[in-house]
């Protein structure tokens, strides 16, 4: 019975660990845009973020200096 279970858990925990990091997968196009008076400025060059790459920059808050403002933009 124990050489049932056991790999049968092995499995379900493989299964586990492997969905989990499908969020690190994910991939997005992002780039800086940069705002003066709320009027978009200038851009940076778009590229490809991943993981937790990706993740950083979207949590990242908005960097305001005066009436300047620099936002990160993905898609």
């Amino acid at each position: 019975m124990k050489t049932k279970i056991i790999p049968g858990i092995l499995v379900l925990l493989m299964v586990a660990a492997f969905h989990s990091c499908e969020i690190l997968s994910d991939c997005k196009t992002c780039k800086q845009v940069t705002y003066v008076d709320g009027t978009w400025d200038h851009e940076t060059e778009p590229s490809e973020y991943c993981g937790a790459s990706l993740i950083s920059i979207e949590t990242m808050d908005d960097y305001v200096n005066g009436n300047v403002r620099v936002a990160w933009e993905c898609n």
